[in-house]
């Protein structure tokens, strides 16, 4: 997701007891329907999704959305109450297996669908869920998402989904958790005639009826929910031959009419951002499905192949840099941001959204990476560091489990400095690379943990990270080098850090670069002078105080 450009108020070594108690109170304030979102529950748990087919109609003058989700799963427990998810004003009319309609028991946004006949463990089988209404009008999309209505310069319908941490059921009905993605999936909307509609994966043909036009799109890869996207408008279309990693890759560009020109010009960025990102990350994961991107009436969103943009054609985030030095505005910054969560978030997915750094603290992380290919490592490093003046640390990056709750925004910028200092401990920038695109074919095609990351981290950096962990990604408190020179000797220790926190740190003393390995008690240096001047590599996101 885009990150918010907004001045944040820093709070330095705010005592971490008085979070506590706040996101204490913010956890009792969760209700049923959070947990009936959030968790796995017994009512999901027995059924594997394997395939969607949503065959809708889209009424742009009434804001209407009407049609069916057939669903396909494959049984893995005997049993016959089925959880289905779709937000009100929607509603669903009728639900049907083998032609027989199922009695539906209503709760909140979960309805729980009572099945006729047996469910035999390991067989294939498929209901039908009718459904209709006035789908929620987004407020501030993409992060108080649901339908953007909206029209052209020229009055023409431009219209466009966007569902992260609001769920996908705010549009359609579905298993709206992350830890099962659908095997693949067909996306059939009905639109006026006059319009065109743009959706994840491939065109498979275009039925064309009296005043209206139906386009089929197929997804041949796992896809999870909240990157299923509809996008209507007066669209034309361009596109061109990726020589990538894999072969062949179509990449498509969708655009306004009257931008056409323009785009043909800024997407070059799309091409670009392409070959640097299969070089960190590795190949591309959608061959099957190719890359679009789909110009939207709001910023932007990383729906798997059909990446939404609204950029309004600027370098940047709206023209602005977020890091302050310059180097933001090498870039769009939404074709890079967006279009890096391909590999982090869709190709790896979290599994709850408490763990959602792992989007998108590894996908504010490319953004320098993208830097560091075409402008080399130092501007890379400036502008990742220059991100530092939007943290907050306002709470921890990790969230609330099982109860649909993200953590702190911080989990963009404090997350990409936390990997910035990752690849310092590492030191061997190829080794680094090989880590990450190993990432990504480690967990290709998969929703993960938290723990997972950390365990596959430690494990091929040979570093036991569980400290540095807790400490960037469970609590606000930056590890602070306390030292101080006395006697022709340099004392220094690590505070504000956690238990059994001692990551090694690289300083300049007397022009000198050398490691420093502190750990909570003082640990002590002979010098040959107490006019000695110390500097931290500031690649490391830590404070220090001198004494």
């Amino acid at each position: 997701m885009t990150y918010r450009l907004f001045v944040h108020i820093i709070f330095l070594m705010m005592p971490f007891v008085s979070v506590n108690a706040q996101l204490l109170s913010e956890k009792n304030n969760f209700t049923r329907q959070d947990t009936l979102r959030g968790s796995i529950t017994h009512e999901r748990s027995w059924w594997d999704l394997t395939y969607y087919h949503l065959d809708i109609k889209i009424n742009p003058d009434d804001k209407y959305i009407s049609g069916k989700n057939t669903i396909q799963y494959k049984v893995l427990e005997n049993k016959n109450v089925m959880q289905i998810d779709l937000q009100p004003p929607l509603k669903i009319k009728k639900v049907l297996q083998n032609n027989e309609e199922l009695i539906v028991k209503h709760d909140g946004n979960a309805h729980f669908i009572t099945l006729k006949s047996n469910q035999t463990v390991g067989s294939l089988q498929n209901i039908e869920v009718y459904y209709e209404g006035h789908p929620k009008e987004a407020v501030n999309a993409p992060w108080d998402g649901g339908f953007s209505w909206k029209k052209d310069k020229n009055g023409n319908h431009f219209v466009a989904t966007s569902c992260q941490g609001l769920g996908a059921s705010v549009w359609w009905p579905n298993k709206d958790h992350m830890y099962d993605e659908v095997d693949s999936m067909l996306i059939s909307v009905n639109v006026p005639k006059n319009l065109v509609e743009v959706s994840n994966g491939r065109l498979r043909k275009i039925e064309e009826f009296t005043d209206t036009k139906t386009y089929h799109w197929y997804v041949a890869n796992p896809i999870n929910n909240y990157g299923v996207n509809v996008n209507i408008g007066d669209y034309v279309h361009f596109s061109e031959i990726y020589d990538g990693k894999n072969g062949n890759l179509d990449m498509d560009y969708y655009v306004l009419r009257d931008n056409l020109k323009k785009a043909k010009e800024h997407f070059k960025d799309a091409p670009k951002m392409m070959k640097a990102f299969e070089h960190w990350f590795g190949p591309y994961p959608f061959y099957k499905d190719g890359f679009k991107l789909v110009e939207v009436p709001y910023l932007g969103m990383e729906h798997q192949s059909s990446v939404t943009y609204g950029n309004n054609y600027m370098k940047g985030y709206l023209g602005n840099d977020l890091s302050g030095t310059g180097w933001g505005l090498k870039f769009d910054f939404i074709i890079i941001h967006e279009s890096g969560h391909e590999w982090f978030a869709n190709n790896i997915t979290y599994k709850d959204i408490a763990d959602m750094w792992i989007h998108e603290s590894f996908t504010a992380y490319s953004e320098n990476l993208f830097l560091d290919y075409y402008y080399g490592k130092k501007a890379s490093a400036d502008y990742v560091i220059g991100t530092r003046n939007g943290i907050a640390n306002d709470r921890p990056i990790i969230g609330f489990y099982n109860v649909n709750n993200e953590g702190s925004g911080d989990m963009y910028y404090k997350g990409a400095n936390m990997l910035h200092t990752l690849r310092q401990l590492i030191e061997d920038d190829e080794k680094w690379r090989h880590i990450l695109r190993g990432l990504n074919s480690t967990f290709y095609h998969q929703t993960v943990t938290t723990q997972q990351i950390e365990n596959y981290l430690s494990k091929e950096s040979g570093i036991d990270l569980t400290a540095f962990f807790n400490q960037y990604l469970r609590t606000i408190k930056i590890p602070a080098l306390e030292y101080k020179i006395e006697n022709k000797q340099l004392k220094y220790r690590w505070t504000n850090s956690v238990g059994n926190f001692d990551m090694p740190i690289q300083v300049t003393i007397n022009e000198k670069e050398q490691w420093l390995f502190p750990k909570a008690d003082w640990k002590t240096m002979p010098l040959n002078s107490n006019a000695t001047t110390l500097t931290i590599d500031p690649d490391f996101y830590v404070y220090v105080k001198k004494l």
